[in-house]
C-alpha cells in the first residue's frame, strides 16, 4: 500500500508513511470534536429525565474534552504541516538529483521555465495539498464512516436520513475528474506558455530594444498573461460548479433529518432526545464534509502536478560501472548511429579514432553532426547503434560521472555562476587550493584582467559572468579545464565568436591545455585546425572524409573546398 501511495502522490518512502500518519491524525482530530456531543447528549438526557446533573462529572468531562481536543489537534498539526514541509524539501532534492543523472536528451524536450516550475511551483502546490487537503479529506471520510456506523445503532431510519446525501455528493465531485483534469492541463499549458514568454522577453530584452520591437512583443505577452487569467477563471468555475452542487445537496441532509425525525417523533417511534441528538450530530457531521468535498476537488487537481513530477522521476537514468580503468585514452567510434526522439537521423555509420596525444578536428557543414559526436563521446547521450570505446572499453556501460572524470570540456557557450572568479575556476576541481586556481588562471591568460578587477580573484562576476567580456569568460572556462587536467579534452567551437586578439590569447591557452592529451576539436574556422593531426569531415551525419590536413587538401573534397572559401 505504501508503494502505491508513494507512486500516486510522488512521495518518498518516508513521505508515504507520514501521509498515513497524517490521515490517522486527522481522524483522531475529527473524532475528538464529537466527544463534546456525547457529553452534551448525556447532560440533556439528565435534564429531560429530571435528574439532577452531576456538575463535577460534567466539569471534569469538559476538561477532559479540552485536553483530548488539544492533543488531537497538536498531533494533527505535527503530522500534517511539519512532516509536509520536510517532504517538500526531500521532493525538491530528489527531483534535482534525478535531473543530474538523466541524459541530456531529456532536456531537449523540456525547457528551463518548465523544469523550474516543476521543482518550485508544482512542489509548492503539492506542499499545500499535503498539508491542507489530502490528510483532511481522508480523515473526514474515515471519521464520517465511523460516525455513520454508530448512528445505525441508534436508529437506522434517522441514520439513512442523515447519510443518504454523502454518496451522492461525493459521486458528483468524483464524476468531475475528467473535466477537472482537462481544465487543469489547459491551465498548466497556459502557465508554461506565459512563463516561456516572460523568460524569452528577459533574455532578449536587448535585441527587442535595439530593434524597437518591445511594444509588439509586449502585446503578444499580454495575450499570454490574459490567457492564464482566463484559464484560471474557467478552471475555478469548473471546480466550483461541481463542488457547489455537491455541497448544496449535502445541506439537504439537515432538512431530511428534520423531516424524518418529525414524522418518527409524531408516530412515537423516536424520542425527543434521540431527535435532538441526530440534529446535533448532523449539523456537526456536514461541516467537515463540506470541506472534504473541496479537498476532494483539490486532490483531483494534484494529478496533473504529480504526473509532471513522475515524468522526471520515471525517466531512465544513465547508469554503469564505477570501476573504469581504460587502456589508454583513444576514443573510437565504431559504426555509430544516432537519432533524437523526433526520429530525425543525425548520425549514420560513423567510424573514426581520435588517438591519444593527437588533435582530431571535426569539421564540416552546419548540421552535419559535429556537436552530436562530441556529446556522444562524453556520453551526454547514448548512441542508438554501434559502439563508442574509450581505451578499448564501451562507454555505454560506464557510470557517466566516473566517465567524465576523464574529460575536460570547453564549450562555445560558457556558463559562469554568480560567484567569485576564484570559485568559478575552482569548479574544475573542487579540492584545488587557491594557489592551484591562480596557476591555472595564469596559464589560461586570465591573470591580466583578473588582477584589474576591484577585488581580484574574489570579485563577484554577476549572473553568468555579466561583468566580463566574451573573451574573458571563455578564458575562465579554459582555466577550469586546465585546473581539472583530464586526459581527454573536448573543444566545441571554443573560439568561434571571438575577435582576433582574444582568439590569439585563447589559442595560446588551449595549446597548453591539450599537451599530451586526446583532443577532439569542433571548429568552423579552418585556420584553427590547420595544425591538427587528423581531420574528420562530417556531412549529413556521415564521415565524408578523414585524414591529415595535407591528405584532405590533395583529395579536392569538402575540406579543401571549405579551406579555399575561407582563404579567398
Amino acid at each position: 500500500m505504501l508503494k502505491k501511495i508513494q507512486r500516486t502522490f510522488a512521495l518518498s518512502p518516508q513521505g508515504a508513511k507520514d501521509l498515513v500518519k497524517a490521515c490517522v491524525a486527522c481522524v483522531f482530530s475529527n473524532m475528538s470534536l464529537m466527544v463534546p456531543v456525547g457529553l452534551l447528549y448525556s447532560f440533556v438526557k439528565d435534564l429531560i429525565n429530571q435528574v439532577t446533573p452531576n456538575f463535577s462529572f460534567y466539569f471534569v468531562g469538559v476538561l477532559i474534552c479540552l485536553v483530548f481536543i488539544f492533543m488531537a489537534t497538536y498531533f494533527e498539526y505535527n503530522a500534517t504541516y511539519f512532516a509536509t514541509y520536510k517532504e517538500s524539501g526531500v521532493r525538491r532534492i530528489t527531483l534535482a538529483e534525478k535531473l543530474r543523472k538523466i541524459p541530456l536528451s531529456f532536456f531537449g524536450k523540456r525547457d528551463l521555465a518548465d523544469l523550474t516550475s516543476t521543482i518550485m511551483a508544482d512542489s509548492a502546490f503539492l506542499e499545500q495539498s499535503f498539508s491542507h487537503y489530502i490528510p483532511q479529506l481522508f480523515g473526514s471520510m474515515i471519521s464520517t464512516f465511523l460516525i455513520a456506523i454508530s448512528l445505525f445503532f441508534f436508529n437506522w431510519r434517522m441514520a439513512l436520513a442523515a447519510l443518504w446525501v454523502l454518496p451522492i455528493s461525493f459521486a458528483i465531485v468524483i464524476l468531475s475528474t475528467k473535466v477537472q483534469d482537462r481544465l487543469s492541463k489547459k491551465q498548466m499549458a497556459a502557465k508554461m506558455i506565459c512563463a516561456d514568454g516572460i523568460q524569452e522577453c528577459l533574455e532578449a530584452v536587448r535585441d527587442l530594444q535595439s530593434n524597437n520591437a518591445e511594444a509588439d512583443y509586449l502585446k503578444t505577452l499580454d495575450v499570454k498573461i490574459k490567457n492564464v487569467e482566463k484559464r484560471a477563471v474557467i478552471s475555478e468555475f469548473g471546480t466550483a460548479a461541481f463542488v457547489g452542487t455537491a455541497q448544496l445537496i449535502l445541506k439537504i441532509g439537515i432538512a431530511t433529518v428534520a423531516l424524518v425525525g418529525s414524522i418518527l417523533l409524531i408516530n412515537g417511534t423516536l424520542s425527543i432526545l434521540d431527535f435532538f441528538m441526530f440534529l446535533l450530530v448532523a449539523s456537526r457531521l456536514y461541516d467537515p464534509m463540506q470541506a472534504a468535498l473541496q479537498n476532494l476537488a483539490a486532490v483531483i487537481s494534484t494529478r496533473t502536478y504529480v504526473s509532471r513530477m513522475n515524468e522526471i522521476l520515471d525517466y531512465p537514468i544513465q547508469e554503469g560501472t564505477t570501476k573504469f580503468q581504460p587502456e589508454g585514452c583513444d576514443i573510437t567510434f565504431e559504426h555509430v548511429g544516432f537519432s533524437y526522439n523526433t526520429g530525425d537521423v543525425i548520425l549514420k555509420n560513423v567510424s573514426f579514432t581520435a588517438k591519444q596525444g593527437e588533435v582530431t578536428a571535426l569539421v564540416g557543414p552546419s548540421g552535419g553532426g559535429k556537436t552530436t559526436v562530441s556529446r556522444l563521446a562524453a556520453r551526454f547521450w547514448d548512441a542508438n547503434q554501434g559502439k563508442i570505446l574509450l581505451g578499448g572499453q564501451d562507454i555505454s556501460v560506464v557510470d557517466p560521472e566516473v566517465l567524465l572524470e576523464k574529460y575536460s570540456i570547453v564549450f562555445q557557450d560558457v556558463t559562469l555562476f554568480n560567484n567569485t572568479v576564484m570559485e568559478n575556476i575552482r569548479i574544475g576541481r573542487h579540492n584545488a587550493t587557491d594557489a592551484e586556481v591562480v596557476a591555472a588562471a595564469k596559464a589560461a591568460r586570465c591573470d591580466d584582467f583578473v588582477t584589474e578587477l576591484a577585488n581580484g580573484y574574489q570579485t563577484m562576476i554577476g549572473e553568468n559572468g555579466a561583468t566580463l567580456s566574451g573573451g574573458e569568460r571563455q578564458r575562465i572556462s579554459i582555466a577550469r579545464a586546465l585546473l581539472k587536467d583530464a586526459p581527454i579534452v573536448l573543444l566545441d567551437e571554443a573560439t568561434a565568436s571571438l575577435d582576433v586578439d582574444n582568439e590569439t590569447l585563447i589559442q595560446s591557452a588551449i595549446s597548453q591545455l591539450i599537451q599530451n592529451k586526446t583532443v577532439l576539436v569542433i571548429a568552423h574556422r579552418m585556420r584553427t585546425v590547420a595544425g591538427a593531426d587528423k581531420i574528420v569531415v562530417l556531412a549529413e551525419g556521415t564521415v565524408a572524409e578523414q585524414g591529415t590536413p595535407q591528405e584532405l587538401m590533395n583529395e579536392n573534397g569538402i575540406y579543401r573546398h571549405m579551406v579555399e572559401i575561407q582563404t579567398n
